[in-house]
């Protein structure tokens, strides 16, 4: 039973919700004199549940739609009818209501202007495809991937961590970003056929199969561009170039033409690159 909902709560997008945190705090820890670490780790737990949350959402409102029927991925709670949507949305609330708790208690130790972004941020995860209009039908999801755990969370965590903001915080922000949303870029290229069966638009179905595998692999080439620029706040970040031989195995996969279940442990390889990534530039900017 528990087990279920482990899956369903899609363990391996994940690091999309760590690698901001990572970053955001060994930035701080770099900049900054005084760094509150209790508030990074607040700054996890709002970034873990309001994944979690999105997850449970997408689940629930894919479900119901009935986009969900087939598929080759994750499991899919409602879809799968291992739970009912009740269920399922209930799970979504509860995750989101935790980010909101923890999220209230950051913004008393910081600023009451966090309250502002984390309600943007909640309604975010709940229209990408809970609205009447959802916009991860229409291909947007990969713009608020990058925004919202990319540029806001590795910013928001800099900011909790130090009630600062800076532009090292907004340049470490961009590899995390891409990569984050490289995880939804594979994730709606796996699912295209049937996406677009239903009338799902992704970004994946509007681009068509070819361009969208060019526009994924960029996204990763991007990550690694930007972490050697990263190399004017700390030298070490281009340490990151060891990593391409694994961006460049995950790339090979994509341009001959792996899909359906064959990209399931692509996507999972793309999440452990984000680790790896994220965990390599905490690691630069401590030294």
């Amino acid at each position: 039973m528990i087990s279920r909902w482990i899956a369903g709560a899609r363990p391996r997008t994940l690091p999309a919700a760590i690698a901001p945190v990572i970053v955001g705090t060994a930035l701080a820890h770099r900049l900054s004199s005084q760094v509150s670490y209790l508030n990074a780790f607040c700054a996890l737990l709002v970034s873990l549940s309001l994944q979690i949350a999105v997850n449970y959402a997408n689940d629930y409102s894919d479900g119901i739609k009935g986009t969900d029927e087939v598929r080759v991925g994750p499991i899919r709670l409602v879809g799968s009818g291992l739970a009912t949507p009740a269920a399922v949305k209930r799970a979504a609330f509860i995750a989101f209501g935790f980010a909101m708790l923890v999220g209230a208690f950051l913004s008393y130790r910081t600023s009451y202007l966090l309250i502002l972004l984390g309600a943007l941020s909640i309604g975010a995860a709940w229209t990408y495809t809970g609205s009447s209009k959802p916009y991860g039908y229409r291909g947007y999801g990969e713009i608020s991937v990058f925004l919202f755990f990319g540029i806001v969370a590795t910013m928001g965590t800099y900011y909790a961590a130090t009630k600062s903001v800076s532009w090292q915080s907004l340049l470490l922000s961009l590899p995390v970003g891409a990569i984050s949303c490289a995880i939804l870029a594979i994730n709606n290229l796996r699912d295209l056929p049937k996406d677009a069966l239903v009338g799902k638009r992704t970004l994946a179905v509007r681009m068509g199969e070819v361009r969208a595998r060019v526009f994924f692999i960029s996204l990763l080439f991007l990550a690694h561009v930007a972490s050697v620029f990263a190399a004017i706040v700390a030298p070490w970040t281009l340490l990151t170039i060891f990593l391409l031989p694994i961006t460049a195995q995950i790339s090979r996969s994509i341009l001959k033409g792996a899909q359906g279940v064959e990209l399931i442990p692509l996507l999972g390889k793309t999440g452990r690159l984000l680790l790896l990534l994220s965990t390599t530039l905490a690691i630069a900017l401590l030294i």
